[in-house]
């Protein structure tokens, strides 16, 4: 295939070449198991680098926000609020458990969660004598959401925030890093991700022992006895000590990937705005995006082009874009699901998941390839204009 006609994938997985040190240590002292050094050291070095106490290192960041319900005794009958705008994962878990998810539209400065829907959400349920047992707020595609605003509603309201911060490993909101606002904060090291393990995730907290309890239920909740004994129902979620090598490789050039990334949406942001009808994803003042996925939006009517007109372009193209996720509440796996609007009719995740597009955005993306998804998109659209 010549290189004009190469993939170009969305986010692929892009290693140090240090990585290799970790697994050779991880071979050589026979640790290939779901505990061992390198699951301790990338716990302790992840817990520094976000500026938590603790981490409990785990196989998906899906499994981490189970465990964080698990660790808030969520069980059948209870809701638990959750962003719309989000990867199915992050309102799975509360199903898992047996309860029931409310879903949260998304405002237009960040994309996430919506601090007017969730205070009118709050005081439904507290009228109804049903407050959630959690919110689950998601922090999309780097950008952290209003944690000032729903950190303080939270509070008032006496409920914890489950941060899941899957796609902002490396951002800050007001300095402190993306996931250390709430009880829990929950990152994922899925291939696609910022940084990667091939699969995994981590669980963060201030409260040491609730993290020490979710390392016992991660291990099939094993009593301390020198036979097999469980008293509790426990998960299979540890990570593998050949995962945590590679992830303490990976975390070691976080800084290195959060940098690619924010340059590759700068490439795209100056050669993209003037072209009729596109509109970045915003960066929140006093937060920094660590730009996971360039997203942006098409308005049809400017552009002359809609968002699927140009996904197949790309697609024709062999580039691999993606829509912006459709939001929970549209999903049939939750029809009926209860949905509080960022404001009366104005559905804000219904309009970005219409409008919007991921461009490839992969830190190890050179210029030419880059070059390659600008001048599709501009061509997509352009010559919709010269022609209408």
């Amino acid at each position: 295939m010549s290189l004009q006609n190469k993939k170009i994938f969305l986010s692929p997985p892009h290693m140090s070449g240090n990585e290799m040190t970790y697994i050779q240590d991880a071979f050589d002292t026979n640790w290939i198991a779901p505990l061992g050094p390198h699951v301790d050291a990338f716990e302790k070095e992840l817990a520094a680098y976000v500026g938590v106490k603790d981490a409990a290192a785990v196989s998906s960041g899906t499994a981490a926000i189970h465990l964080a319900l698990q660790l808030l005794d969520v069980k059948a009958g209870d809701t638990v609020f959750c962003s719309s705008l989000t990867f199915v994962a992050s309102a799975n878990p509360i199903v898992y458990c047996g309860a029931r998810p409310v879903f949260i539209d998304s405002e237009p400065e960040t994309w996430n969660m919506s601090p007017q829907a969730l205070e009118r959400a709050l005081l439904d349920a507290r009228r109804a004598g049903q407050l959630p047992k959690a919110v689950i707020v998601v922090n999309l595609y780097g950008q952290s959401a209003k944690m000032d605003e729903i950190v303080q509603l939270c509070d008032d309201f006496d409920i914890p925030i489950i941060e899941d911060a899957a796609e902002s490993l490396g951002s800050t909101y007001r300095g402190k890093a993306s996931g250390s606002f709430g009880r829990f904060g929950v990152y994922s090291f899925n291939g696609n991700k910022i940084i990667s393990t091939s699969g995994g995730g981590m669980l963060v907290s201030n409260d040491m022992e609730q993290l020490k309890r979710a390392r016992f239920l991660a291990t099939q909740a094993r009593d301390q006895a020198a036979h097999y004994q469980h008293s509790q129902l426990g998960f299979n979620y540890r990570l593998s000590n050949v995962l945590a090598g590679i992830g303490r490789a990976q975390l070691e050039v976080l800084n290195e990937r959060v940098q690619a990334r924010r340059l590759i949406f700068d490439r795209y942001q100056e050669a993209l705005s003037s072209v009729p009808g596109i509109h970045f994803m915003p960066e929140l003042a006093n937060s920094r995006s660590n730009r996971w996925l360039t997203v942006l939006t098409i308005d049809e009517q400017e552009a002359g082009a809609s968002v699927q007109e140009v996904f197949a372009a790309l697609t024709a193209q062999n580039i691999e874009a993606r829509p912006v996720w459709k939001p929970l509440h549209l999903q049939p796996l939750f029809e009926g699901a209860v949905f509080y609007p960022h404001q009366d009719k104005e559905m804000v995740s219904e309009q970005l998941f219409h409008k919007g597009l991921c461009l490839p955005s992969g830190s190890q993306m050179t210029e030419d390839d880059q070059t390659r998804v600008i001048s599709c998109v501009k061509k997509s659209i352009l010559q919709t204009i010269h022609s209408s």
